[in-house]
Parts: structure tokens; sequence; C-alpha cells
């Protein structure tokens, strides 16, 4: 079975969950002995890891004819690919795209980021992923998040071949309901052109089917799971204070992830528990804003802003943390739960995530429940046999949530598309 996928994020360069989750999968299905997976991303890097899949960057195939001698596209591009597959695309180039603006090998610029010209990338990455479909063998289409839905559908035009979306997150989830029309249009109209549609969570599914009105039948969940702890990130040494208690908040801040509920709830903590600490890490356009209310309620000497972090940070935070706090509005999934369960941190998220559903030893308020988030987290922090359960009981429970499951099910959506 070979699969075409297309995705925006790829590890160790990620902004965010669906690069985590894209590795996962891609990861958990690559077990499958004969799966074969081509993943095509709008910029690699160079250092992502390639043992199990074929990575193809947008910003490296043709769409313009350009006589080039193998030599100079070999001191270009074989960091990133075998320099005869810059050959293999320029075969397949379909149409006159001399009208766009390339570079000397004839390919379009891309930032591997999201850009203020986000939607002018996302089109013109769907114009590559034409060449691409004309030159690569598959089975099957696999489009992830809308920003890659569009060069799906052109794929499935050109080759014929059935496409299945992945729906990551939806802009109901981004937006707070306050749907941007532009992206809309483009998530419906990836729904409507495939041929199934995955969902994170039961929750991403009910948006599916009641908000972009697509039939039950064509949506399955698949849920997202956690990949096992590299030997480096079980070596970082646990950090926890004995008299400090640490509870922390890592996402991006913004309106989704509800970082001002987590704000207001310490605020009421630190009220009967002064020896608790705050870290809130990550970064996002309501970071500005947070640190104003928690200066606003006078605890800003127990907050610790730390910015954007990523790998190693990541874990070296949740190992120094007694309990994780994800207070999302709207959460299709939520990996970061997971992570933090995996080193033994009591999680507590709101009961409007995907996780939810498939957690059961971590504590569950409504996001918008301040009282009963500030009771959680004292709770935890003044309870040792409390701490001590969540702890033992969560990590057991995450460690048989496995991507290899999550690819087994996803390969069974691939059969019965391919058969149907």
């Amino acid at each position: 079975m070979k699969a075409l996928m297309f995705g925006w994020e790829f590890p160790p360069h990620i902004l965010g969950g669906l690069g985590t989750a894209s590795y996962g999968l891609t990861r958990g299905m690559a077990m499958q002995p004969d799966m074969d997976i081509t993943f095509c991303i709008p910029k690699p890097w160079g250092d992502e890891d390639q043992s199990f899949l074929k990575i193809i960057g947008m910003c490296n195939v043709p769409i313009v004819w350009r006589d080039i001698e193998m030599d100079y596209v070999r001191s270009r591009l074989s960091k990133f690919m075998d320099p005869q597959k810059y050959y293999d695309f320029r075969d397949h180039i379909y149409a006159d795209f001399s009208y766009r603006y390339v570079n000397d090998l004839g390919c379009m610029e891309f930032s591997g980021r999201y850009p203020d010209n986000l939607l002018e990338e996302i089109n013109n990455y769907s114009i590559v992923a034409g060449v691409v479909a004309r030159t690569e063998q598959y089975d099957i289409i696999h489009a992830h998040d809308w920003l890659t839905y569009p060069a799906g559908i052109h794929a499935k035009n050109v080759s014929g071949k059935p496409l299945v979306i992945h729906v990551h997150a939806t802009d109901y989830d981004r937006s707070r309901g306050n749907v941007n029309p532009d992206v809309y249009a483009i998530e419906k109209n990836g729904m409507d052109s495939a041929d199934h549609i995955i969902t994170v969570s039961n929750l991403t599914r009910q948006t599916v089917i009641e908000k972009y009105h697509q039939d039950p039948g064509k949506v399955t969940t698949v849920h997202n799971a956690v990949e096992p702890l590299s030997p480096e990130i079980l070596a970082i040494q646990d950090k926890k204070g004995v008299k400090d208690k640490v509870i922390t908040f890592l996402g991006r801040i913004t309106m989704q992830k509800g970082p001002e509920y987590f704000v207001e709830a310490a605020a009421k903590v630190l009220a009967k528990a002064p020896y608790a600490r705050f870290v809130m890490a990550g970064s996002g356009d309501m970071m500005d804003q947070m640190i104003r209310l928690a200066a606003a309620r006078n605890i800003s000497d127990h907050f610790h802003f730390t910015g954007f972090m990523k790998g190693k940070q990541v874990y070296e935070v949740l190992k120094a943390s007694d309990v994780y706090v994800m207070p999302s509005v709207s959460e299709p999934f939520g990996i970061s739960p997971l992570e933090a369960m995996q080193c033994g941190v009591p999680s507590i998220i709101s009961k409007q995530s995907g996780c939810a559903e498939i957690l059961d030893y971590a504590v569950k308020v409504d996001y918008w429940d301040i009282e009963a988030l500030a009771d959680a987290m004292y709770a935890i922090i003044t309870y040792p046999a409390m701490h001590e359960f969540l702890k033992v009981e969560g990590k057991k429970e995450v460690d048989n949530i496995k991507w290899e499951y999550a690819g087994q099910k996803v390969r069974r959506i691939y059969d019965q598309v391919i058969n149907k």
C-alpha cells in the first residue's frame, strides 16, 4: 500500500501539534511491512527523520522548465533529496506556470511556516502538488489539515486516486466560533471532495457532521496517540521542588487554548497556597494580555512566562512540574496532556477536548469553571495520595495509547476506500 501524504509540518521543525501528530501517525503506519509513505511538506530543513518514509520538499519541485546541469542540482538539493528526483519532477510539468515567481531551479519558494500570505502559499503548494501527483506512484492520497486540502484535491483530479482528508482541527476550534469564511470554504471544499474523512476525536467528528454538513457514514474518528519517550528524554532529571509546587500551562497562548482561565484559577489557588508557582510555556497573540492579567491579579511574582519551547525543552519543563493544565475552550484532541502523563505529571484537562474521550486518569473540568479548575489544582498539590495515584495510573494509561494502533485504524480506512 503506497500513500501520498500532504502535510505542513514535520519534526524537528514544528510550531504546534500538527507536526507531532503527522510524525507519530506515519511512524505508527510504517510498522506495517507493506506500507510505503511519501510525505510532502512546503520546506524541508534536511534533518528530518526519513528512516520510515520519504519526504518531498515542495520548494524543491520544479514547475517551470530549467535546463540545468546535474552538478548544480546536486550542489543545491542533495541535502534534501536524490538529485535525479528533480529531473523526474521536471519531466512531469504539465502546464505553463512561467507566470509564477520561481527561482533559478524553476521552483517556488515556501516559508515552511504560517506567514501573512498563508493563503497564497496554500495555493502555490496545491500547484506543486499537481507535478508531484503526476510523478509519484501511489494508491491513495492523504491530506493533513485544511492547509493541504487544496493540494489533495488537485492530486485527486490529476491522478483519479481516492482522497482521504485528516481533520486535525477546524476553524470553529481555532476561532471560538468566529469563523474565517476563506478558511471555512477551503475546509468545506476539502470535505466535500474527499472519499473519506478522518477526525482526531468524536468532538471534531460532530463538528464536521453538523457545521460542514457531511454524511456521518463518511467520517471516522481515529484518536491521536503519543510517541514513546526517547533515551535522551528519559535521562532528563526530575527537578520538582519540595516546598514550591509548580503548575504548568504548555501550548499556544491563543483564544482557543483558554489561557485566561489558567491565570484566573491561579489567583484563586494562591489565596490558599502561596507556595504554588505557575509556568505559562508557549507564545501567541494573547501573551501580552496574560502578562497584564497576572499583574492585575497581583500574582506576577508567582508567574513565569517562558516563551515558545520545543523538543527537549518541553520535557525539561514537564519534569519540573507537579501539575499540568490544559484549559482549552475547544481542543480537537490535545497531545500535550499525554506527554505530561508520560512524564508522571498529573494532568487537568477541559471536558471540551478530544483527549478527554480516551483518558480516564486525568482530572476533567469545564474550561469556563474557574472554581473547579482551581479546586483541582489545589487538591493535587495538597494531597500526596491523590498526586501519586494520578501520577502512577496516568502513566500506565498513556503508555498503552500507541500510534501503532492509530496506524492500523487508518490502514483499515484505506482498504475500505480503495475497495469501495
